[in-house]
Parts: structure tokens; sequence; C-alpha cells
């Protein structure tokens, strides 16, 4: 026979699915920011909450994202030496800087709360942030990192250059047909989590469809 399981053990089970429905598609995220890799991001965030499901009493008498979150950070900068980080939207980026980044620009974690997470002087974590942050901003010309500057200034992919500017029109009547020669692009399909006519209101806080963690890493930095 199975192991009897008491009315607790029940309401633990309920409480942690409705935590990680709300909860887990942020905290996969913030796991995909510090692997770069989305297979290892999952991996992370399996042992995570295996260990917050563990202790959900204690970690309901907290916040319970903040201690998922928080175990998934030691978990990351306590993984062996040789699984480095690479890929994703931090590239290039270093184990530890990634750490910096995530939390305080994607996560809006206070200086002084990263560096005691980290277990780092607050001045390092400012000192790590810096350098982070030129590191990625030498890249937002060019995000994708094909071309080394901007499309705009250089010959576009296939070769040659792009289209010869339109004159500005000297009349409503020509910029009515100006308009009217330009083909019609269909309609961009909305991001996970934001409103269209079909799919409704935008996903609570909390979820994967956050509006913060969609966001340009060069809009997030500071």
């Amino acid at each position: 026979m199975g192991k009897h399981r008491t009315g607790a053990d029940l309401r633990r089970d309920a409480e942690f699915a409705a935590f990680t429905a709300g909860a887990g598609g942020r905290l996969l995220h913030v796991a995909v920011l510090l692997t770069g890799e989305r297979r290892a991001a999952e991996r992370l965030l399996t042992a995570t909450l295996a260990r917050v499901y563990a202790d959900w009493f204690r970690a309901r008498a907290d916040d319970p994202y903040e201690r998922a979150r928080s175990e998934l950070v030691r978990r990351f900068a306590y993984r062996p030496w040789w699984r480095r980080p690479s890929g994703g939207t931090l590239d290039r980026l270093t184990g530890q800087e990634r750490l910096v980044v995530t939390l305080r620009f994607f996560e809006g974690v206070a200086e002084e709360q990263a560096a005691a997470q980290l277990g780092l002087p607050a001045e390092r974590v400012r000192t790590i942030g810096a350098r982070a942050t030129a590191t990625l901003r030498s890249r937002r010309e060019d995000p994708g990192g094909l071309y080394g500057g901007r499309l705009s200034d250089r010959a576009r992919p296939g070769g040659g250059q792009g289209p010869a500017a339109r004159p500005a029109p000297r009349s409503v009547a020509e910029a009515r047909a100006q308009a009217a020669a330009v083909p019609r692009r269909a309609a961009p399909q909305p991001a996970y989590g934001e409103p269209s006519e079909a799919s409704g209101p935008p996903a609570p806080p909390g979820t994967a469809g956050e509006a913060r963690e969609r966001r340009p890493v060069h809009e997030v930095l500071p």
C-alpha cells in the first residue's frame, strides 16, 4: 500500500503547484540567463524546485520566490568548475558576471542584498556589474554580433547596399502615394504574455510573460 498522505501533505502539494504555475516561468528565465542554454537551465531549475518542495513549509513562511531564487543562485554559483556557461543573452560574460547582472538588473535586487547573497563585498559587486555592463554595451549596436556595427552603416546581408532613401514628401498627397507604394507586411504576432484579441489580458506578474524579463538587455542595463 502507498504511503498515507496527511492533510498537510495535500495542502503542500496544492500550494507548491500554485507557486510553480505562477513563478516557474520567471525562475526558468533566471536559469536561462545564468546557464545560457535551455536544457542546462531546466536541469538547474528542476534541482532547485525539488529542494524548495522539500522545505516548503519553511519557504512559504518567508517569500517562496526569494527562497527559490536564492537556491537557484546558490546551485549555479557552486556548480562544478568545468561547467562554464556560454551563449544566451549574456554571452561573453563569466559566471560571476552573469550572477551579478541577473540579480541586479534583471531581477532588481539591491546591491547590498546581492552582495550578501553572493558572499562578496558591495564594492566588488559594483565593480563586477560595471565591467559586465561595459561588455554588454559594446554589443549594443550589433546585438547579434553578425556584422560588427549597425546595418545602416554597412552592406546588407547577401551583398550590395540597402535601398536608396525616398525623398521627403512635399505634400499630403505625395505622402499618401508613398505610403500606398510600400508593400504591406503581416501584422506581427504578440509575444507571449502580451495582450491580443484572441489571448485577452497579459499574464500576471511572476510568470513567463512578465514585461521586464522580455525587454532587450540594453534596456535593462542602467
